[in-house]
């Protein structure tokens, strides 16, 4: 049984139990108000993360396999999640020609229309409720902070 532990890991101090409750309270309320700016709009944070990755690329297109670990979805939920927005004409699905076993997602210009209209107010809001919300020496500590929890090994 490999990688087991017999020992208990060292419990949190007070403080780390304070600052990482903290987290998951920010983390929610973050998620919770993005959602609710993007609702106004007809989309989630799932789907603007979509629309945003899709337009960031040349041709406006990523493989789905690449697009799931890009905004951390399982394959089969970002599947479910593009076919509500294909039905959204936001954008479509074509299989790639070069191998024929990858499918691609494609913004359309409808779904790039839609993230220009509903950009501005994401930002805001992101501002509002993080950037702004911080003062600019503590947002670089946490820029390191996140920094250091994504090099984390899975």
């Amino acid at each position: 049984m490999g990688g087991m532990v017999d020992a208990e890991p060292p419990w949190l101090s007070t403080q780390q139990q304070e600052i990482w409750r903290r987290w998951l309270r920010a983390a929610a309320r973050i998620t919770s108000e993005l959602d609710t700016g993007l609702r106004e709009f007809d989309l989630d944070l799932a789907e603007y993360e979509i629309l945003v990755n899709l337009s960031e690329e040349a041709q406006r297109r990523v493989r789905m396999s690449e697009l799931a670990d890009r905004v951390r979805q399982s394959r089969s939920r970002l599947t479910h999640t593009v076919s509500r927005m294909e039905k959204q004409g936001l954008v479509t699905r074509e299989t790639c020609t070069a191998d024929g076993r990858g499918v691609w997602a494609s913004l359309t210009p409808h779904g790039f229309e839609v993230l220009e209209q509903v950009a501005p107010h994401h930002v805001a809001s992101v501002r509002r409720i993080f950037i702004d919300a911080i003062d600019p020496e503590d947002l670089s500590a946490v820029g390191r902070a996140m920094s250091s929890v994504l090099a984390v090994a899975d």
